[in-house]
């Protein structure tokens, strides 16, 4: 006991065993959800016989990566395989480019290397200074529609698929809302929203968990057959087929993983650490370099295992708020995921889609939120940021509504006369995007 006192500076934040265990299951608690909608958008793209490797790779990951986190950075910071990555890979890159989820997976494992090298290079703060802040902003928000749209599609609310990166909307169905799944969908969309009005702690777990047990008691889901099971990792372990990176599509892919996980990763941790009170007085953020690298392996790690993404939760600010100040508080949420999300792939299976379906929808409000921060004021910020924010879930494509807003940006604030404020970095991307475009205007 003595040894985690010191080791996580326990008198230096001002905290205590008891407030770190209880921040980390609170965290735990509020993540968890992760085990149950990741393994299902990626089955997606992977195939049904891939759901329970699925969730053995998300609680693997989630736990070695926050325990990594805990260790290293020391930081009451959690991990998993990202929302919204998650869905750009099952959604765009798999069933919409045509890319197999092996050459996805070995896009992903790419853009985690060149995560680690920006990590421990300066061209790190270089990038993060090049983008816009509106256009980091309209990015995150428009990860959230695309969630939406997903959680809504797999209910059955709206039917749509993509083909080339191009989204065709084939119709919206109420009937469905008078089926039992359709009912469920809104009872567990109501529930998550009156819980999280009450600030109720896990309230898209618990909203999963109680939807799931209504539909197996009204016959709109089958039970499971038993709730625990032996971890497996026979179907996505080291499956990365990298020779089929080798088109100038496929870059388009990578440098999409790459930036929406860089710069969420920024927001997230820069967000986090304000909440927990490490900002100096400059806005900088101590040991950013740690929480980077950190982030940058379990993207690797991840890809390695088998999922898209592994990423830095924002969910972390519910163990935060309990008063978790140190790496403690990490090192019990990553033991949570080992020790629980190993054994529940029977459980997870059960989980029908009009029970994770809400929970899509509520990570998209939350995510949309971003968007408040655009100054809509001015036209060459608020424009471009629109374009993003309607072309990522209208072409259920991360890497072309980042395209559009990029190159939006640097013609609208260069034929306003306004040409200085955009960085050199930008030029570079815009001119790169427009190359990228016209290679897939070519190919079609």
């Amino acid at each position: 006991m003595g040894w985690f006192e010191s080791y996580f500076e326990f008198e230096r934040y001002g905290t205590t065993m008891r407030t770190e265990v209880l921040a980390g299951i609170t965290t735990f608690m509020t993540m968890a959800y992760i085990l149950f909608v990741n393994p299902q958008i990626l089955s997606v793209a992977m195939g049904k016989a891939a759901f329970n490797s699925l969730v053995t790779v998300t609680a693997l990951s989630a736990g070695i990566t926050t325990i990594i986190m805990a260790l290293y950075a020391k930081k009451p910071f959690a991990l998993a395989p990202g929302m919204g990555l998650n869905g750009y890979f099952a959604y765009s890159v798999v069933k919409g480019m045509g890319y197999s989820w092996q050459v996805a997976l070995a896009a992903v494992f790419v853009e985690g290397i060149i995560f680690i090298i920006l990590s421990v290079t300066r061209v790190r703060s270089a990038i993060i200074h090049a983008i816009p802040l509106s256009q980091k902003y309209a990015v995150g928000a428009g990860i959230g529609l695309f969630l939406t749209f997903i959680g809504l599609n797999d209910v059955g609310l709206i039917s749509a698929t993509a083909s080339g990166g191009v989204l065709q909307f084939t119709g919206l169905h109420a009937q469905v809302m008078s089926t039992k799944p359709g009912l469920l969908f809104f009872f567990g969309l109501f529930l998550t929203g009156i819980l999280i009005a009450m600030r109720i702690k896990g309230a898209l777990l618990i909203s999963i968990l109680t939807t799931s047990i209504l539909g197996w008691i009204t016959k709109a889901a089958p039970w499971p057959h038993s709730l625990f099971s032996a971890p497996t990792l026979s179907y996505t372990f080291m499956k990365m087929n990298l020779h089929g990176l080798i088109n100038v599509g496929a870059l388009g892919v990578i440098f999409a993983f790459f930036m929406v996980d860089f710069f969420d990763t920024i927001g997230t941790v820069t967000g986090l650490s304000a909440k927990a009170g490490y900002l100096t007085r400059e806005g900088k953020i101590p040991d950013a370099q740690k929480i980077l690298l950190t982030d940058a392996i379990g993207t690797t790690l991840g890809a390695v295992l088998g999922t898209s993404t592994v990423t830095t939760y924002i969910e972390s600010a519910a163990g935060i708020e309990e008063g978790g100040r140190s790496g403690m508080t990490a090192l019990i949420t990553g033991s949570l995921f080992l020790a629980i999300g190993l054994f529940i792939t029977p459980l997870a299976g059960a989980i029908p889609a009009f029970a994770t379906a809400p929970a899509l929808v509520i990570v998209g409000y939350y995510m949309l939120s971003a968007l408040k921060r655009v100054d809509f004021s001015d036209h060459t910020e608020a424009l471009p940021a629109f374009l993003v924010l309607m072309a990522i879930p209208f072409t259920y494509s991360i890497s072309i509504g980042i395209g559009l807003g990029f190159i939006s940006y640097t013609v609208f604030k260069v034929f306003s006369g306004r040409w200085r404020e955009v960085h050199p970095i930008m030029y570079a991307l815009a001119v790169v995007f427009t190359a990228y475009f016209a290679y897939l205007a070519g190919s079609i």
